[in-house]
């Protein structure tokens, strides 16, 4: 197995993969059933694969070094706690995002309420409304998807991890207002919105091929700016929250400041920016 994980980590290296070390123990795990940490002890102890195991590692490997999103190729993404079903036609979870969750965690734990209510715009997979409704029981949680493909990857989460308390809405979110798409239950009365939106703009063509290629352009550019949607997800969260309520944002490093001076215009209170742990601008809050 030694020599399969050198391999693998060669030409993953030479296709420009970021961590190719990595890729190379999570697919060889993928193949044999088993995490990473297993694979690394396999390794040690001199562990051999079957012919059969060998060729599919090298099947899949073939891919990988032609930059198809390793996800797609196992067709599972982790998000915090969670394990998801991802494949083409949905953005895949990225760690960073698990940060961004985290401020509404903290927001619907604090919320005086035995079923605090929290709005996931843009769920796609539908990780961070699973995270939300995961490590927050009490809650419940409506997320909202445009995209007929990853509204499909969504379902599938929320079937098997949702435990009956997301509830999964398939359209615009421009319509997820009372009185359209939106229940009237939760008109000034939500606890949360938090929403990954769209927000490259339509002239930065991202470098990394598992993003440019594979990603739905849906899920990435956001208009000239890249706050087309944001600024939409202002009004219709100014119509969800109740008084006090939290707005959690995902953006890119560097749309801190204008997200801050749309909200502010927007009427939203103490709008701040706050770093993902390799220390780049990655959410902003604000309150109704």
């Amino acid at each position: 197995m030694t020599s399969v994980l050198g391999r693998l980590r060669e030409s993953f290296g030479e296709a420009g993969i970021a961590d190719p070390e990595v890729d190379a123990e999570l697919l060889v795990g993928h193949i044999l059933g088993v995490s990473r940490g297993r694979v690394q002890a396999l390794a040690i102890m001199g562990e051999r694969l079957t012919p059969a195991q060998a060729e599919r590692v090298a099947e899949l490997a073939e891919l990988r070094a032609e930059r198809i999103p390793l996800q797609h190729l196992t067709g599972r993404a982790p998000f915090r706690a969670l394990e998801l079903r991802v494949g083409p036609g949905v953005f895949v979870p990225r760690p960073e995002t698990e940060t961004v969750a985290q401020f509404a965690i903290d927001a619907l734990l604090a919320a005086q309420s035995d079923e605090p209510l929290a709005v996931d715009l843009c769920t796609g997979s539908g990780a961070i409304a699973l995270a939300l409704a995961t490590e927050v029981p009490a809650a419940q949680v409506w997320a909202v998807e445009k995209s007929s493909d990853a509204h499909a990857w969504a379902a599938e989460n929320v079937a098997a991890l949702g435990g009956g308390r997301v509830n999964l809405i398939h359209g615009d979110l421009a319509d997820f207002v009372p009185g359209a798409l939106a229940p009237e239950r939760l008109a000034g009365r939500t606890h949360v919105v938090i929403s990954n939106p769209p927000y490259v703009p339509d002239a930065m063509v991202p470098r990394d091929a598992e993003v440019r290629d594979h990603d739905p352009d849906l899920a990435l550019y956001g208009g000239s700016d890249g706050l087309d949607v944001i600024r939409i997800i202002s009004g219709v969260a100014a119509e969800l929250l109740r008084e006090g309520g939290t707005l959690v944002l995902e953006h890119a490093e560097g749309q801190g400041e204008a997200i801050r001076s749309l909200l502010a215009r927007d009427g939203w209170r103490s709008p701040a920016t706050h770093p993902d742990l390799t220390g780049r601008d990655r959410a902003t809050t604000a309150l109704k």
